[in-house]
């Protein structure tokens, strides 16, 4: 450039006119020259380092200039720049990379995602919302860690992932898995709602979460007001993956694992049961059962069954899935096809298995937006069958070791006990469970379609419509057969019961949005009207009467009979939502809805929820003045209304029955009564919630923390008030709005980030706090009780209840002055008095411990280096008790296996135990509930641990990605319970949550896997 100034000054002063022009000329060519030497066509490709796809849309610009351009649909860029020029890569959601040109003409760029961005947009309900910009309290889910459980319920992705989330699962295939948010809040129906894709829906139950983008938990009022009556218990949103402008992307994932139970229980062999049970006969008066003794013809020698090793073997689960991505600005798509099996670790034909479609489409055309979503699964779950309530676990840990699994005498082909012999109630659980037919199949099918039409800047109205339909069909036979004593099912009890059925569920939802930005101030507005109808049927048939081997119609029985029921319900809802924004640093939003539906009578119909939040980032103030190292700091603060509808339909109409006869004067006299009493007044549940938190940002957000605290308050809670016998109600009490609760509790979670060296590895973990306490029950507050639990106002739900032991009686002048027990003997449990009154009774017992975690929480850690990449996730609870009826039912010292522990039980030459004396029919109750079998419930697990190797792949290659990976699940627990499994399902979760009375363990799974991308 210094040769080119120094010609034009020469031109200027030294040459004429027409010289000075052609001077000019040839100065403009030297510079074009140059500039042309030194510059250079750089092109290449720019993909996600994640999953190798090709990213459109991103800005390539040369830094100090104005000089940019994007890459194309598939991922293709091309600029001119100098070799000293520095390349500045850029796309939301993205960390931007610079990269200086040098020589290079081809430079390929991976873009890493920017995991501590605050900018990152989280769904919340009917809109979306930059996380930095929440006010109320909003969990978002790591899903690169959730969706390494695996598993095919999305719920049990939560479990450990977001403080104040609590998940209990077991390990049946297809089994029922149990989630609260924020504890118990009725004491009827504590499930949170889900949101998939904007369509409500009860449960994720039915849907691949391999095709999950993303998960929010909404954990308070105003967060979830804006979904009303549902938000109660909290909201779970799920987004599935959308399709992305760009050139076809294929991904195909599949994984084989094997599953096994991990720890057993030790129960007695036949010489540790005869032992026990002879003793327990001959401690009651009885002679030795013939099959026990060793002097009598009918001793059984020959049998010695282990019935976990025979009944134990290595289930299967496997999931293979294979997802298309691509499209244009005007229609892309996603589709998802996804297969899931899991074949049971119990040797039976129960296994689960499902086959789902998952299609999203979306586009954009000028100022109108468009999509809709396409869903299928079919699924197939053969269930297991229990006897009057007794868990396939439970029958199976107590079954005798004197039975056979195999008898070919008997009908049916399996073994059973004898009456004269054994004198043991003993289920064959294997031959019970292949000898019925128990299926379940479900056809599901969700749509839903959208348009968004931009009416004036700012200003959009979007119609959504959706609709969800499950067909199902239930089928159990149960065949005539010979499992022994008591288990015995003759030609007149086989039976067939089928039952056929729909759910029909549509949504309209009518919306309006507005955005204004004015300088500093920035407004965001929501109005809708939602409607909805919800239509269920069902038709049930039963045959009784079959002979064995005869074929399993309903035309094939002795005899039959059948019904049909069905329900609508419809609703109307009108919603609202306002945010502002203050120069980003104060923030406020109100929500409003008025729910009205036909569950409840026209005079109680209609609720409104609201809520209120606001949030004051201080970081951003000019008067603070903070370290460097200080980024982030936002206080917020939230209050709101919700409610719970959660009820049966005609729950306030009184059901009678008109042909109710009554003999007067020795006479019929036509009548009416009462059959079931119901309250014309019932209506919704109430549930207020106040929550502050503050949010922390350090190290430019590469570590960030939050504190939370959260007070619950749940008032008109439906409740069992008793009623007189005068009434003729069955039962003999009416259900009202009577109860309350509060759950209060702390939160708190953070996560580290560190992509600055070769080996990148990030840190999460997040601790929730519990306190329930109830309210109110009742109008008298009578305490409710469950099993070997007590409710009580003052006190926590469920809480175990229960005698507390004071040894055992060694001799008969201690039990002569011991308060009264009656039926007691020398070797039987003594247990304490706690009221002073002298004798032993129901008024002695005492509340033992909550059953529902005071703290939980939840750890990941996850690491990269080169091609290698390792993550373990880590989970637990404690400060809770657990009755182990498992372990009581083992040491009853009856007729039915024992724990290898009860051979330890005293004797006069053996008094330095805790175990009493077994005794047939056990006069004493020695295993009544008592805090023999009261165990901590604390636990920490190593819920999955992940190692993935990346292999090498050509750039020229059609593979774009390829991953190996072997992954283990339920891998280590610390815990000094003695089950199998101290995180086990107890069904219902509320009264009787610490009650394990044979929940399927959780097993212990080792996958192989394997993902290309194309």
């Amino acid at each position: 450039m210094k040769t080119n100034h120094r010609l034009f000054l020469y031109c200027n002063f030294l040459l004429p006119k027409k010289e000075w022009l052609l001077a000019i000329i040839i100065m403009l060519m030297a510079t074009i020259n140059v500039s042309a030497q030194n510059t250079q066509i750089v092109t290449g490709i720019v993909t996600s380092a994640k999953d190798k796809i090709p990213a459109p849309g991103v800005n390539i610009l040369i830094k100090g200039t104005n000089t940019v351009t994007t890459t194309d649909l598939d991922g293709q860029y091309s600029i001119k720049a100098a070799p000293s020029d520095i390349l500045i890569f850029s796309y939301i959601s993205y960390a931007s990379q610079e990269i200086t040109v040098g020589t290079k003409t081809q430079i390929n760029v991976a873009l890493k995602d920017d995991l501590t961005a605050l900018d990152e947009v989280v769904v919340i309900g009917y809109g979306t919302q930059r996380k930095s910009d929440l006010s109320g309290s909003v969990g978002v889910v790591n899903m690169e860690s959730a969706k390494k459980t695996v598993t095919y319920d999305a719920a049990k992705m939560l479990q450990g992932q977001v403080a104040g989330v609590t998940v209990q699962s077991s390990g049946e295939p297809g089994g029922f898995v149990n989630i609260k948010i924020r504890g118990l809040n009725s004491f009827s129906n504590n499930n949170p709602l889900f949101v998939i894709d904007g369509m409500i829906v009860d449960s994720p139950f039915d849907f691949a979460p391999g095709d999950i983008e993303s998960m929010q938990v909404l954990k308070d009022a105003s967060s979830a007001a804006i979904y009303g009556v549902r938000g109660a218990n909290g909201v779970v949103i799920i987004t599935t993956k959308k399709g992305k402008a760009g050139k076809l992307n294929v991904k195909y994932k599949s994984l084989v694992g094997f599953q096994n139970v991990a720890k057993t229980w030790n129960v007695t062999d036949r010489l540790g049961y005869q032992n026990i049970t002879s003793t327990a006969e001959l401690n009651a008066g009885l002679n030795v059962a013939p099959g026990n003794d060793p002097n009598n013809s009918n001793y059984i020698s020959n049998v010695n069954t282990d019935w976990q090793d025979a009944a134990y073997e290595t289930g299967i689960i496997e999931n293979h899935s294979l997802a298309f991505n691509g499209g244009t600005e005007d229609l892309a798509y996603n589709m998802n096809m996804d297969y899931f099996k899991n074949s049971s670790y119990i040797k039976s034909p129960q296994d689960y298995e499902r086959l789902s479609m998952n299609l999203n489409l979306n586009g954009k055309k000028g100022k109108f937006k468009y999509g809709t979503k396409i869903g299928f699964t079919q699924s197939d779950k053969e269930n297991f069958n229990s006897y009057v309530g007794e868990t396939a676990i439970a029958a199976l840990l107590g079954a005798v070791p004197t039975m056979p699994v195999y008898d070919e005498n008997r009908l049916g082909g399996y073994g059973g006990t004898d009456n004269l012999t054994q004198r043991a109630i003993s289920l064959n659980v294997i031959g019970f469970n292949n000898l019925i037919e128990n299926n379940g199949k479900r056809n599901r099918f969700i749509g839903n379609i959208w348009g968004e039409y931009e009416i004036v800047k700012g200003l959009k109205y979007k119609l959504d419509a959706s609709f969800d339909r499950l067909d199902y069909q239930n089928r159990k036979f149960v065949p005539q057969s010979d499992l022994g004593w008591y288990y015995i099912t003759t030609k007149e009890e086989a039976s067939l019961d089928v039952s056929t059925g729909n759910e029909t569920k549509t949504f309209l939802n009518n919306l309006l949005t507005y955005s204004l930005d004015i300088n500093k101030h920035k407004f965001d507005a929501l109005a809708g009207w939602v409607q909805e109808r919800k239509d269920y049927y069902n038709h049930w048939s039963r045959g009784v009467g079959y002979d064995f081997g005869e074929i399993s119609k309903l035309q094939y029985a002795d005899d039959n009979s059948t019904g049909e029921s069905n329900t609508t319900i419809t609703g109307t809802s009108y919603i609202s939502r306002i945010n502002y924004s203050f120069d980003d640093r104060y923030l406020f939003q109100a929500n409003f809805r008025q729910d009205k539906s036909s569950l409840f009578s026209e005079k109680y119909n209609t609720t409104n929820a609201y809520s209120f939040s606001g949030a004051w980032k201080l970081s951003n103030e000019k008067f603070i003045h903070l370290p460097e190292w200080v980024n982030t700091i936002k206080l917020r603060g939230s209050y709101g209304k919700l409610g719970n509808n959660t009820i049966p339909a005609y729950f306030f109409a009184t059901t009678i029955n008109s042909f109710a006869g009554y003999n007067f004067n020795n006479e019929l006299a036509p009548g009416t009564t009462v059959v079931a009493s119901l309250d014309p007044n019932v209506r919704w549940e109430d549930n207020k919630t106040t929550d502050v938190a503050v949010e922390l940002g350090l190290f430019n957000n590469a570590l960030q923390f939050t504190a939370e605290y959260f007070v619950k308050n749940s008032s008109n809670l439906l409740v069992g008030v008793p009623l007189p016998f005068s009434t003729g109600a069955f039962p003999a009490s009416i259900t009202t709005n009577a109860g309350a609760m509060r759950n209060k509790g702390f939160e708190f979670s953070a996560s580290y980030n560190n992509n600055n060296n070769a080996f990148k590895y990030s840190i999460s973990a997040n601790l929730g706090t519990l306190k329930n306490e109830v309210l109110q029950i009742g109008i008298n507050g009578n305490p409710i009780y469950g099993a070997a639990s007590k409710t009580e106002v003052g006190r926590s739900m469920g809480e175990i209840y229960a005698y507390e032991t004071d040894g055992i009686f060694q001799n008969a002048a201690e039990l002569a002055a011991a308060p009264t027990q009656t039926n007691a003997g020398v070797g039987d449990i003594k247990f304490k008095d706690i009221n002073g009154d002298g004798m032993i009774s129901d008024l002695d017992r005492t509340f033992q411990g909550v059953t529902i975690p005071k703290y939980s929480y939840g750890m990941n850690f996850s690491g990269s280096y080169k091609n290698w990449d390792i993550s373990m996730f880590w989970q637990g609870a404690g400060g809770n008790k657990v009755f182990n009826s498992i372990y009581r039912n083992l040491m009853a010292g009856q007729y039915g296996n024992h724990s290898t522990d009860m051979l330890n039980y005293w004797t006069p030459t053996n008094t330095n135990t805790n175990v009493p004396r077994p005794i047939i029919g056990d006069p004493n109750a020695n295993g009544r509930d008592s805090n023999r079998f009261i165990e901590d419930g604390d636990y920490i697990k190593l819920q999955t641990m992940e190692i993935g190797y990346e292999i090498p792949v050509p750039t020229t290659s059609f593979i774009q990605k390829a991953k190996l990976f072997v992954n283990g699940q339920n891998l280590l627990i610390i815990s000094k319970y003695r089950g199998s499994d101290p995180d086990f399902n107890s069904n219902d979760g509320s009264f009787s949550r610490g009650y394990d009375g044979g929940s399927f363990p959780n097993p212990r799974t080792i996958s192989l896997g394997l993902e290309v991308n194309f």
